[in-house]
């Protein structure tokens, strides 16, 4: 046997492993030899011919850099809705600040919801056992009811969490809050007022399915719901 025999029998082909770490370990090895890069083929994606491998990493970074401009388009706007949100947080904050007594802040907290949330189908439920705190007669914006009501056990798990909850509601929690039109409500969302829900709920109902839904943040609420729930039991002492 020849001893050019021997090394061919001898020679075993790198795996792509020992490709890989070579590669990677000499980044300047296509740049050495750029011949070799342009002459390189790959499949098409379409199944239609094949590309060059400078083809193929352009066709690559183009379809990454499509990914990164559909992030950073969905990063700015949430990024402009939170700041829309925070500003008329801070509007409500600034009203409730101004609002005399009890009846001032629900007047004000149903005029900020209806004006700068644009939301008209809205309720707010305030407990006697808290404290006969708001000396008004009952709207339709305004309920007044012992927490411990029969009509209240359908939120019964919602006062005992005390934490913002959006999504859909029960048909009962529907018919209480929305007794005129509970069917065209698509999605709810309810606040706890005060700590624990001590002083009560709000809730803004939504004919949107999609308005309100388990997965939203909910920081937003928590802060109306101490705002409010802040003003209302202060203003009550």
């Amino acid at each position: 046997m020849s001893s050019q025999q021997t090394s061919a029998i001898g020679e075993v082909a790198p795996s792509d492993a020992d490709v890989v770490r070579f590669l990677t370990s000499d980044p300047d090895f296509f740049q050495r030899n750029p011949g070799l890069l342009a002459n390189l083929h790959l499949p098409h994606e379409a199944g239609q011919g094949s590309v060059s491998l400078v083809e193929r990493q352009l066709a690559v970074l183009r379809d990454q850099n499509r990914k990164l401009e559909s992030q950073l388009k969905e990063l700015i706007s949430v990024a402009r809705t939170n700041h829309a949100l925070s500003d008329r947080v801070h509007r409500l904050a600034l009203t409730l600040i101004k609002a005399d007594d009890t009846s001032a802040v629900i007047e004000a907290l149903e005029a900020v919801l209806r004006e700068d949330f644009g939301a008209s189908d809205t309720v707010v439920v305030v407990f006697h056992s808290a404290s006969d705190i708001v000396q008004t007669e009952d709207t339709r914006f305004l309920r007044r009811m012992e927490r411990r009501a029969a009509d209240l056990k359908p939120f019964a798990t919602f006062l005992e969490r005390a934490k913002p909850r959006c999504g859909r509601a029960r048909d009962a929690q529907l018919e209480f809050l929305f007794p005129e039109h509970s069917v065209e409500i698509g999605s709810v969302a309810l606040i706890p007022l005060g700590d624990r829900a001590e002083v009560g709920m709000l809730a803004i109902g939504s004919r949107d399915a999609d308005r309100f839904h388990p997965g939203m943040s909910t920081d937003f609420l928590e802060r109306i719901g101490e705002l409010v729930g802040l003003a209302m039991s202060s203003r009550g002492r």
